[in-house]
């Protein structure tokens, strides 16, 4: 076993104190957004043996991933696991499908345009399916609503802005009506002014204080949204997209071509190993409107929960459609025998609280709330005891 020091993200939308407090370490006064705990090139995460753990893997990847593993994902490992702490929203966003960003990045790098430059949109050539496991309440946006709803949460509204929307659904109540919509709001040539999208802002706040909103919880979404990005024509496109509340515990998948923007609360974020994300709107970043319409599915479905199965006494598994990744919880009680934690390859451990012994054939190591430790497929099964909880990332 490895002890792993995750890498800290400082993203302006961060928590100054959800993850130090997570971490037992001090505030600092800036933003800890992300802590990040895996193998990809832009944080390389330091290791207990010295190199970072991408250098480990890259060095001998046969015994630190398996042979399967290795075989199937080119020596690497898949996933990335992330602590994240949203204080603000997140920008509008969408991940690309894998054959997407293998041609999108090939052809960034064809242009030359570096890695680490603003205007780069591809940072690697792979997907970025994740699925986040929320450790407090947490609120998203997550895929559009049917066309019908959609007009439902529009109608009254009474902007000009507004307006065109809802005829553009009525008359197209379909998939294609949906991306004529969302075209309206975030192409370049057609987005509306800040001040049109003032205006519906306080239409949903004059609506909500009359207690006459269709969904009360989108209107104080839109609200918490123009706070930060006021005059941001992604905070009515808000409008088109299922509202989500997670609580502890709750976890949701967001797939390829998924429109979605995490609003609040702190969790766990498993994904695959890859840091493509294209933005519609919702941050000072770089923003590809085009990009986004040619990825994004405009298909109405519900957000995707994803319910936890139990795999024995002491474990929950959360099961994504994906082969990249899966996460799982353990929690054992003081007293107890050693439990053998279901589970093998290459393993990311997360203290999630208390403190936990954790033995393989390698030998043991003491886990705590914050701490992280990579298991190489080599070490064997996992035991574990003590009186503390833990997550588990792996690969199915």
């Amino acid at each position: 076993m490895l002890d792993l020091h995750g890498r800290r993200q400082r993203y302006a939308w961060g928590s100054a104190t959800a993850i130090p407090e997570f971490l037992g370490r001090e505030a600092d006064g800036d933003p800890w957004a992300e802590i990040w705990f895996g193998a990809h090139p832009l944080a390389p995460v330091p290791t207990s043996a010295g190199p970072t753990l991408e250098e480990l893997i890259a060095a001998d990847p046969l015994p630190m991933l398996g042979e399967d593993v290795a075989r199937a994902f080119g020596g690497r490992l898949p996933y990335l696991l992330k602590l994240i702490a949203a204080e603000r929203p997140l920008s509008l966003q969408v991940h690309p499908t894998r054959e997407h960003a293998a041609e999108s990045f090939a052809a960034e790098q064809a242009a030359g345009i570096p890695l680490e430059s603003a205007q780069r949109t591809y940072r690697d050539a792979n997907h970025k399916p994740e699925m986040l496991i929320a450790l407090t309440r947490f609120t998203a946006l997550c895929g559009f609503r049917t066309p019908r709803r959609a007009a439902a949460i529009l109608d009254g509204l009474g902007t000009d802005l507004t307006d065109r929307l809802h005829r553009l659904l009525v008359e197209n109540p379909t998939a294609h009506g949906m991306r004529a919509a969302f075209r309206t709001l975030v192409s370049a040539s057609l987005r509306p002014s800040p001040e049109a999208v003032d205006e519906v802002v306080a239409a949903c706040r004059a609506r909500s204080e009359a207690g006459a909103s269709p969904s009360p919880r989108i209107d104080r979404f839109i609200s918490l949204l123009a706070e930060h990005h006021r005059g941001d024509p992604g905070v009515v496109a808000a409008l088109l997209l299922n509202p989500v509340t997670l609580q502890p515990g709750e976890a949701m998948y967001v797939p390829a071509g998924a429109l979605h923007a995490y609003l609040h609360g702190v969790g766990i974020e498993i994904m695959a190993a890859s840091d493509n994300v294209l933005r519609a709107g919702l941050t000072p970043k770089q923003v590809d409107a085009d990009e986004v319409i040619q990825c994004v599915s405009v298909t109405a479905a519900p957000p995707m929960r994803v319910a936890p199965e139990r795999q024995n006494q002491t474990s929950i598994a959360y099961y994504a459609p994906v082969d990249d990744f899966e996460l799982a919880v353990t929690e054992v009680e003081a007293g107890g025998a050693p439990n053998l934690v279901p589970g093998s390859g290459p393993r990311i451990l997360l203290g999630l609280d208390g403190e936990v012994t954790l033995r393989t054939l390698a030998g043991d190591r003491m886990l705590r709330a914050g701490q992280a430790a990579f298991v190489p497929a080599s070490d064997g099964p996992l035991r574990a005891h003590g009186a503390g909880r833990f997550a588990q990332a792996s690969v199915p």
